[in-house]
């Protein structure tokens, strides 16, 4: 296994996690109310795209971390990791930058298909607003060597993880024909 990269402090984990969970999920609700009308000179759906690629690449690394940490390669497992969170950073400047620039995008589909979108973009939309905290804690059990309560939330936090980052590009396939 792998040393500590974090001194153990629960107290001050549980805080910053908690803080920095609610300050994303505020400023995601708050911005998304919003829309700059500013000329940028190139089409702001281009974020959407960089969004649906950046969460096929998480998707990607969680799959290819999953298979490290079986592997007994932890060192790789952590890497890997480290990068579906960093991308996960990026993920979420981009997101908020195309919603501020580009508004709500209504989706066009009817019948069966819309019922499909609809399912599929609440879930994942849920799942993506309670998923950080799990992501944040699992991270850190990680980073304090704690490997048995980390494998622990692990069990529930990669699945929901995965599933996040898969859902949001079969959404942005669904809806960019309607970006206008």
């Amino acid at each position: 296994m792998l040393a500590a990269s974090l001194k153990k402090n629960d107290k001050q984990a549980k805080l910053l996690i908690g803080v920095f969970s609610f300050v994303v999920f505020a400023a995601v609700v708050l911005l998304s109310r919003f829309k700059l009308n500013v000329d940028l000179g190139f089409n702001v759906h281009v974020f959407a795209t960089a969004n649906a690629i950046i969460n096929s690449v998480i998707a990607v690394l969680l799959v290819a971390a999953l298979i490290a940490v079986k592997n007994k390669n932890y060192l790789l497992h952590k890497k890997l990791m480290r990068g579906a969170l960093i991308l996960s950073i990026l993920f979420l400047v981009s997101y908020i930058a195309h919603h501020l620039l580009a508004g709500e995008t209504k989706f066009g589909g009817e019948g069966t298909i819309r019922i499909v979108y609809f399912i599929i973009l609440f879930t994942h939309i849920f799942l993506a607003a309670i998923i950080l905290p799990f992501i944040l804690f699992t991270a850190y059990r990680a980073m304090i060597a704690e490997f048995p309560a980390h494998k622990k939330l692990a069990k529930y936090t990669w699945p929901l993880w995965f599933y996040v980052a898969v859902t949001g590009p079969i959404v942005y396939l669904m809806i960019s024909p309607y970006y206008h």
